[in-house]
């Protein structure tokens, strides 16, 4: 039974097709070659990253590098490839979507094992950078508000001072016989003295912590500018990495000094002290009743005196509430760790990593579609029907050979031809 005319609607698909079968076979000549750079690409970075990771750079160690970069660009070129065969060429939706879900499995494990070590490979030493330069900002933050809580602290030097010249000036007073009515140095200008020389002695505490922790800031803004040195200047990164370590040990040092250089703690033993260690000394009136008022005056001085106690206490409780200054530490990164740490930072770094690895995901993608348009103007049924001119010469020259081989194969062999007439000689004739 003789096939129906295809449509010219059918003959312009199936010419569709080819036209994209011929355009794939060109560029399926070079697919494998620019698959095997990227993939050799990446396992050159692979191997770059990973050299930062390992430490001992000895030939075992440069060799096992070596190996691992190599089964990543093996790794890499295997899964791309198997994907850029099967993933076009299957029709059901199950089998896309079980390929689809296992691409997927393979780029995450692909970063996982060569993406993150490209991105230290092309910013690993600007993150330790960045990572140094952070810390200096954490160390600064530290510093400054260790030395705003010591000066707040060492600032209630003023109020002590206060405090102590009230006292001094009820002194003067009762040498006069003001407060007590009776003038002279007794019982009530001892007490006073007391007191204003204890406020004395820790005002000249107070004011003796002023110089060094000036110098302790200043020690430590001198650190903070050699580490920003370290960490923007050029050289090795490992040299620079092991200075900025002994710096910031030293910085931390300094950060704890001015900690306890803060009086504030001082100042509030001092008050407790003030107003609880008294030392009543023995009543000197002549008579009965200047007894009674230098008793009566001692009480109410004690009672002045837990007053200016708690005035100073407070003010000390105010400075210790203050924010303390945050542990700053510095923990050295490698590159890798660096680059996963601040990733945020290094967004273009990450993107050429990650779109070295998964670019022929693209390729995937596009010889998908390719072949379903290659589909659909050919047509799932009737594609074995249609045949170009080429193929239809090429078939008939097939044909035209079968025909000889079958006619030779037919014709008798070795047949003996006899002429008439001829008559066989033998031996006695």
């Amino acid at each position: 039974m003789a096939h129906p005319d295809p449509k010219p609607t059918d003959r312009a698909g199936d010419r569709y097709a080819r036209e994209l079968e011929r355009h794939l076979d060109w560029l399926d000549s070079f697919t494998s070659t620019a698959l095997g750079v990227l993939s050799a690409a990446s396992g050159i970075y692979t191997y770059l990253g990973v050299r930062t990771l390992l430490d001992d750079p000895g030939l075992w160690t440069t060799f096992a590098a070596l190996a691992y970069s190599i089964a990543v660009s093996v790794g890499i070129f295997v899964f791309w490839s198997y994907l850029l065969r099967l993933l076009p060429a299957v029709r059901s939706a199950a089998s896309r979507v079980g390929l689809m879900l296992t691409m997927a499995l393979g780029s995450v494990a692909i970063v996982a094992m060569s993406s993150w070590l490209n991105a230290a490979a092309l910013a690993g030493g600007a993150a330790v950078e960045t990572h140094m330069a952070t810390t200096v900002q954490n160390y600064q933050s530290a510093l400054e508000r260790a030395h705003a809580n010591a000066v707040a602290g060492q600032s209630l030097s003023r109020d002590v001072a206060r405090v102590r010249q009230s006292f001094q000036d009820l002194s003067e007073q009762e040498a006069g016989g003001t407060l007590s009515g009776f003038s002279g140095r007794g019982a009530v200008f001892r007490v006073l003295t007391q007191k204003s020389a204890e406020l004395q002695a820790l005002e000249a505490q107070l004011l003796g912590l002023g110089e060094p922790i000036e110098n302790t800031f200043t020690q430590g803004n001198a650190i903070l500018s050699r580490m920003r040195g370290t960490s923007v200047e050029p050289g090795p990164l490992e040299d620079r990495t092991v200075r900025f370590s002994e710096d910031a040990v030293e910085l931390a040092g300094l950060i704890t000094q001015l900690r306890q250089l803060n009086p504030a703690p001082l100042v509030v033993r001092a008050a407790q002290d003030l107003s609880d260690a008294v030392v009543l000394p023995e009543l000197d009136g002549a008579t009965a009743e200047m007894r009674a008022g230098q008793s009566s005056t001692i009480n109410a001085v004690l009672t002045l005196v837990a007053q200016r106690a708690d005035t100073l206490s407070t003010g000390a409780s105010e400075v210790m509430a203050l924010p303390p200054p945050d542990e700053a530490l510095y923990t050295p990164m490698s590159a890798a760790d660096a680059v996963i740490a601040y990733a945020g930072n290094f967004v273009p770094a990450w993107a050429g990593a990650i779109s070295i690895d998964l670019l022929p995901a693209v390729l995937v993608f596009i010889i998908m579609v390719v072949q379903a348009a290659i589909r659909t103007g050919r047509g799932e049924g009737h594609s074995d029907d249609r045949m170009t001119v080429g193929e239809l010469r090429a078939a008939l020259a097939a044909s035209d050979l079968l025909r000889q081989a079958e006619a030779a194969q037919v014709r008798p062999q070795g047949q003996a031809h006899i002429r008439p007439f001829e008559v066989p000689r033998d031996g006695g004739a």
